[in-house]
Parts: C-alpha cells; sequence; structure tokens
C-alpha cells in the first residue's frame, strides 16, 4: 500500500513521501496563481485551483490568500464562501455544504502528527476528514479538528476551537467549542 493510498485510508502514513510532495508541488503552484491573479481575472476561484479540487460547484467563492496543501480532497457545495485567509490541510476529505460562509482565517485541520515524538519526527500523520452541512456560518478565526461534522444551519463562534461533532441548528462558542443555544 503506497504512503497516499494509506493516508487516503485513514491509517498512519509517512508524509515525506515522494508522491505526497508531488502532489504538494502541484497544489503549490495553483494555489500562487490564485493568490497573486487579479480578481477580475481570477474569477470566483482561480482555474488552476478549481481544477486541483475534488468538486467545486461553479458559484463558489474564495477569497486570497487562500492555503491548502493537497486540494485533491476538498468538495464545495453552491454558494460556499471563503473569506480571506482560510486554510485547509485538506490530507482527508473535506466536504463544506450548500450556502455555507467561513469568515477570514478559518482553518480545518484534517492531519493529526503522531504523539510518539520519534515517529513523528519520521512525519508519521493520520487523517481524519472533516464534513460542514448547508447553511453552516464559521466565524473568523474558528479552527475546524479532524473527525468533525457540522450540522446543517448551525453557526461556530469566532475563535471557537471545534472538537467534536455539531448538530443541526446548534450554536457553539469557546476553546474547546461548547454549546451556546439551539
Amino acid at each position: 500500500m503506497t504512503e497516499r493510498e494509506k493516508m487516503d485510508a485513514g491509517e498512519w502514513y509517512c508524509c515525506n513521501d515522494p508522491e505526497l510532495d508531488s502532489l504538494r508541488a502541484a497544489a503549490r503552484e495553483a494555489i500562487h496563481r490564485h493568490n497573486t491573479r487579479s480578481p477580475d481575472i481570477r474569477g470566483n476561484i482561480g482555474q488552476e485551483l478549481k481544477s486541483l479540487m475534488a468538486s467545486v460547484a461553479s458559484s463558489a467563492f474564495i477569497e486570497a490568500p487562500f492555503h491548502c496543501p493537497y486540494g485533491i480532497n476538498i468538495s464545495l457545495a453552491e454558494d460556499v464562501y471563503f473569506n480571506a485567509g482560510c486554510v485547509i490541510l485538506d490530507t482527508a476529505s473535506v466536504r463544506i455544504g450548500r450556502s455555507t460562509m467561513l469568515g477570514p482565517n478559518v482553518q480545518i485541520y484534517c492531519a493529526e502528527h503522531h504523539k510518539d515524538r520519534v515517529k513523528r519526527k519520521a512525519g508519521l500523520e493520520i487523517s481524519r476528514s472533516v464534513e460542514i452541512g448547508e447553511d453552516v456560518w464559521i466565524g473568523g478565526g474558528a479552527i475546524i479538528l479532524g473527525g468533525v461534522r457540522i450540522g446543517d444551519g448551525a453557526i461556530v463562534g469566532a475563535g471557537s476551537v471545534v472538537t467534536k461533532d455539531v448538530a443541526s441548528g446548534t450554536t457553539v462558542i469557546g476553546n474547546p467549542a461548547r454549546i451556546y443555544k439551539k
């Protein structure tokens, strides 16, 4: 099994792998073009970045700057909006539902490094997917950790760190995020 296959299967893999290096290099180029091209020419999402992603609705919009290591695991539905400075560490699937908005500097982390320092130094990681439903609002500076599901209509307060699933129609705030109201 290759390191990419292990990554895709949610198993421990080594991120220091030539195939993964090549995928990251392609993503860096696409992101650079997206982030440096005039918005009038770039449109909603730079064509190179759009081509890299798993699926992107034509009405999805990503403000520059944006960063992701791969892009190939990101799926964006209709009318998804990312404000400036968003980061998605897409070592696993990240699916974002229709009409969801991410405030500035929202970060989604699918990758988790090994807790054993020797294994961590060797580049071992594991990936957990993130799923964000429809009509979700994620406030600026929020962090979503891998393995989290956020239900339709939920709100994540600015600066919150989401470590657990968020039910539909729920507002969460804080670090770690906790229910504010339903």
